[in-house]
């Protein structure tokens, strides 16, 4: 089924278009990341297709069966409302044909009991329970009764999220899902069990997101929105880096021969006579088209620096029986640990667990309760916290670069300049001039790991650095970072991101217990897996043995006690088997009579279930005396 045709679409925001003339079409089953650098439209694009904005130009057409559904960044709820009034509301099908069902069943009616049958089978809503239970306890939703005003914004997203899915399994055969950032303040476990969730679900898919685990798992088709123009690759993140990277140096060897081109029509234009023919007309209004291409820019998102950092002297770092709790809720319990130089640690662990808290310790923005903490005096920590960065309304980009420092040292001797700097870091000249609060979210986070960056550190914590982040810049910090040869120190739900910059892990399981791992992320989940599966093993085996000795047991007692009142038992039993089957059979057959009223019907119904209930609990004790008699 065809759900959307776009066709020459165009929006702009001043002078320079989001996107110029994209056309597109969806079709039932897809799934689509969208890509781009942050303040380009990816979020305007999606609001475009709920209706929520408008193009400047263009047509877009969606099917009249298809419901388009938002995951937005930032959604309203009726915040004084719980947390379940927010998830289930009074328009939801679902909950409006649970409820007729039940008014049906309390009037009698059994034409209206038939239609309220009829309704909740085509929505599937036998299944609703379930399936809401599953998706709530996946994503960790369990104050139901909680103001919205209450909630952290992680638990806002969650609750967003829940929302959504929700409504998508059972709102409206044909729906549009689309996701803006979805994975956002999730943990891994519950990522992973989204990616299965929509793998399984038959839904249609548009999603903007930076795990690139996530879209791999997910979509099977990427679009990525570029100098105002969109362009299609099929298949995965991998093959789209390829196909880009070919796209980039095809348009590079184009601009290169217009920029010989520009260089000769120029020389014309300089030469050529006041006198206007029809020949050198044309020819002039060709040589702007030739000057248009020639000073086209390719951004290259490959950052190749390599910082002149303090050097680390032969003690990094050392942590000695650490203790820290709040209350009863314990973060560590008595952790050791020696770093050393180039140590590249990933952090992981469910929400909550003490992650920051550790890291705040580390660094003695925190206290321990107790143990030792010794830094050496060459280690200069850098900061890249979930906080963010500090807003100063009047000051533009490159003033407040400048406030750290007017130039970067580089290793091999020379330096950068702050705007330099800031142009490695995908902030070009115009760029530079705008004011801080004018940024988005992305730009600031940008901003941020460049300030981070700019005093020379040699012991880089990161907490959290991929949120909100567009492909491009993740692109540019790894890319960094791979090259960075000081210490590292990770805080991330990003699998992608781990897994290309550490080689070890401290996992937080909870109630003070870490893990010292030895391996990146996917390494650890395979060792995960392994080791949930030998305990699936173990567990089962030992069931298995414990079943078979209590039934043994059990079989030598019932063979010493059986005598004449288990012989009359059985007896007796034979004959009950007997008239209740006679019993359930008379009344399945009255069941299948047209002209039964409804109030019999109701009655003869609830019988059988009893009738049903009670052979099945009379044949099993006919076997047990059985097997007790017959030995």
């Amino acid at each position: 089924m065809h759900y959307v045709s776009a066709e020459g679409l165009t929006k702009s925001f001043g002078i320079t278009p989001l996107f110029d003339s994209i056309s597109f079409n969806i079709n039932e089953g897809d799934k689509i990341a969208l890509v781009a650098r942050n303040g380009v439209g990816k979020s305007t694009l999606l609001r475009i297709l709920t209706g929520k904005e408008i193009p400047d130009e263009g047509k877009l057409h969606i099917h009249k069966d298809v419901t388009v559904a938002l995951l937005e960044q930032e959604p309203q709820f009726e915040e004084e409302k719980t947390v379940l009034e927010n998830i289930f509301h009074s328009t939801h099908p679902v909950m409006q044909a649970t409820r007729q069902y039940e008014s049906a069943v309390d009037s009698g009616n059994s034409e209206a009991i038939m239609k309220a049958m009829t309704k909740m089978d085509e929505l599937n809503a036998w299944k609703f329970d379930a399936k809401v239970k599953e998706i709530l306890g996946r994503l960790n939703i369990h104050h139901l009764q909680s103001k919205m005003n209450e909630l952290s914004g992680g638990q806002r997203k969650r609750v967003t999220l829940a929302k959504t899915l929700v409504d998508i399994g059972f709102e409206h055969k044909h729906t549009l899902l689309l996701m803006d950032e979805p994975t956002n303040h999730l943990d891994v476990e519950m990522i992973e069990w989204l990616e299965h969730y929509l793998n399984q679900e038959n839904v249609t898919l548009l999603l903007v997101s930076h795990d690139r685990y996530f879209l791999d798992a997910v979509c099977d088709e990427i679009w990525e929105l570029e100098r105002s123009h969109m362009y299609v690759y099929k298949g995965d993140y991998e093959n789209y880096l390829e196909k880009k990277a070919a796209r980039i140096e095809s348009e590079q060897a184009s601009i290169g021969k217009a920029r010989n081109e520009y260089r000769k029509e120029l020389e014309w234009m300089r030469k050529q006579p006041r006198a206007r023919t029809t020949k050198s007309k044309s020819r002039q209004d060709n040589f702007y088209e030739v000057e248009a291409r020639a000073k086209q820019k390719i951004v290259d998102d490959r950052v190749q620096l390599q910082v002149k950092m303090t050097r680390l002297g032969g003690k990094v770092a050392e942590i000695k029986k650490v203790y820290k709790s709040y209350g009863e809720k314990i973060i560590l319990k008595g952790f050791s640990y020696t770093f050393t130089k180039g140590e590249r640690i990933g952090i992981i662990g469910k929400n909550g667990v003490g992650k920051s808290t550790f890291l705040n310790i580390l660094q003695g923005i925190e206290p321990a309760d107790s143990g030792k903490i010794n830094i050496g005096e060459t280690v200069v920590f850098g900061n890249f916290s979930q906080q963010g960065l500090e807003v100063k309304d009047n000051m533009r980009v490159i003033e407040y670069v400048k406030t750290f420092a007017e130039n970067f040292p580089l290793a091999k001797g020379g330096s950068l300049s702050a705007a330099q700097f800031l142009e490695l870091f995908l902030f070009p000249p115009e760029k530079q001039f705008t004011y801080l609060n004018s940024l988005s979210g992305g730009e600031k986070k940008r901003l941020q790991l460049l300030t981070v960056l700019f005093r020379n550190p040699n012991f880089l914590i990161l907490d959290e650095p991929t949120n909100d982040l567009d492909l491009p810049t993740l692109g540019v910090m790894e890319n960094f970072l791979q090259e960075y040869q000081g210490c590292i120190l990770i805080v991330s739900h990003d699998r992608y991101f781990m897994d290309r910059l550490v080689d070890h892990l401290f996992v937080f399981n909870g109630e003070g217990d870490i893990k010292d791992f030895s391996g990146n992320y996917s390494q650890y989940r395979i060792w995960q897996k392994e080791q949930d599966t030998k305990s699936s093993e173990r567990v089962s085996t030992k069931s298995s043995v414990k079943i078979h000795e209590e039934a043994f047991a059990k079989k030598d007692s019932d063979r010493k006690k059986a005598g004449f009142k288990e012989k009359r038992e059985l007896e007796l039993l034979q004959k009950e088997i007997a008239e209740l089957g006679n019993e359930k059979t008379v009344l399945e057959e009255k069941l299948s009579d047209t002209k039964i009223p409804f109030e019999e019907l109701n009655e003869v119904s609830k019988r059988i279930a009893q009738l049903s209930g009670l052979l099945d609990e009379k044949e099993l004790r006919w076997l047990e005396l059985s097997e007790m008699i017959g030995e």
